[in-house]
């Protein structure tokens, strides 16, 4: 979801990312505030104002969204998942977790831990604005004021029980403990999170009917982002299910096509490329394996050369980036995959290749068994890996 970020700092132990749409939205707020909330609400203050303003309140509103988020991170941790960061985006801001949260319990105290970190924000901001209250400048003062109203509407707004919101999180682990059932807790919070999407969605277009094109627009916009988040979720829990706890050995294929070091590139386009489609092959000379080449390596070589080279000249050596142990959880795997952007990886013991697993028999498997378990096949599963996403 958040593939166009750059990461700009560091805190409690968690890398800090921005994706390029925060610019977007951060700009429009500031905007916003300068323009529109401040100056009708104090009328006598000069337009640099406004601005110096709106800057301080955008940026004290995504202060308080890290907070908010920072609050899930330090919580899950503590329960043994592994972050992936937070992304501040146009949406507000997301905690990536590794996995799912072991238990119910601590799926709660997570989801929980963010609007308790808002709901201290709004009281001390409310608080610290009705204690200043004439000594401070009236901008400062304003500012303050705003932030823990903002702050209070983003307790309002995420308490709401629609998953992947933090109050359908918390309905989620009420469900899992009465149910002891993830899936099922997981199927019916991101059913009511996709039906409050598309409530959103119907607000937009009534709203833009009515004439608020910009408001409604951005109802549209985040009953889209919740709708398919919901269903997101939902289909990492059963990928989630499906695969972890089965080894790389049990999905990989073991008859392989392998080629020589020794073999043309043009030889190697026609004869393997061509023919059975694949962008990774492994190289074996006399049993042995030299590594891999890829397509990426046959488009450095200009077409007019590929009769003269091999595939020798283009073998790529076994990493992290290509191989994988045949031991390996197969989640593992598809997270792998789906980090480095890749279908197919190499399954290699002590040097030895045992085999191939590619993405397509991890969704294929993933389909079978759910056929197996569930009495009917999954129709729009689509390999979301293993991580998870707070929105805040």
């Amino acid at each position: 979801m958040l593939t166009r970020r750059f990461r700009i700092c560091r805190l409690l132990g968690f890398n800090i990312y921005i994706d390029l749409s925060w610019f977007l939205i951060a700009i429009l707020i500031t905007w916003s505030l300068a323009t529109s909330l401040f100056p009708s609400m104090y009328p006598d203050l000069s337009n640099t104002a406004y601005w110096w303003m709106g800057v301080a309140g955008a940026l004290g509103l995504f202060a308080s969204i890290l907070l908010h988020e920072l609050g899930h991170s330090v919580v899950a941790q503590r329960f043994g998942v592994e972050m992936k960061g937070i992304t501040l985006f146009i949406f507000g801001g997301v905690a990536e977790m590794s996995s799912e949260p072991p238990s119910a319990k601590a799926e709660f105290w997570v989801a929980i831990a963010g609007p308790v970190v808002s709901v201290v924000l709004a009281i001390a901001f409310y608080g610290a604005s009705l204690a200043s209250g004439s000594w401070l400048p009236v901008p400062v003062a304003a500012v303050i004021w705003y932030l823990g109203l903002i702050n209070a509407v983003v307790v309002g707004f995420n308490l709401i029980p629609a998953f992947p919101l933090d109050g359908g999180r918390v309905l989620r682990s009420i469900l899992w403990a009465v149910k002891g059932s993830l899936r099922q807790a997981t199927q019916i919070t991101a059913a009511i999170g996709s039906g409050f999407g598309v409530f959103l969605i119907l607000l937009g277009i009534l709203s833009i009917v009515g004439g608020n094109f910009v408001g409604g627009m951005w109802q549209c916009l985040i009953g889209l982002f919740l709708r398919g988040a919901a269903q997101m979720s939902y289909q990492q829990v059963l990928v989630r299910r499906a695969l972890e706890g089965e080894p790389v050995a049990r999905l990989m294929q073991r008859e392989l096509r392998t080629v020589p070091p020794g073999l043309s590139v043009e030889q190697f386009v026609d004869d393997f490329i061509y023919q059975h489609h694949h962008k990774l092959y492994p190289v074996v000379d006399d049993g042995q394996l030299k590594g891999c080449v890829t397509i990426r390596g046959v488009k450095e070589v200009p077409r007019e050369e590929w009769s003269q080279r091999t595939v020798g000249d283009l073998v790529e050596a076994c990493g992290e980036g290509n191989t994988i142990d045949s031991q390996t959880d197969a989640i593992d795997a598809m997270a792998k995959m789906n980090q480095d952007g890749s279908s197919r990886m190499m399954v290699v013991d002590d040097g030895q290749l045992r085999g191939m697993v590619t993405l397509k028999d991890l969704m294929n498997f993933i389909a079978l068994k759910m056929e197996l378990e569930e009495g009917e096949r999954p129709t729009a599963i689509t390999p979301a890996g293993a991580g998870q996403e707070t929105p805040g």
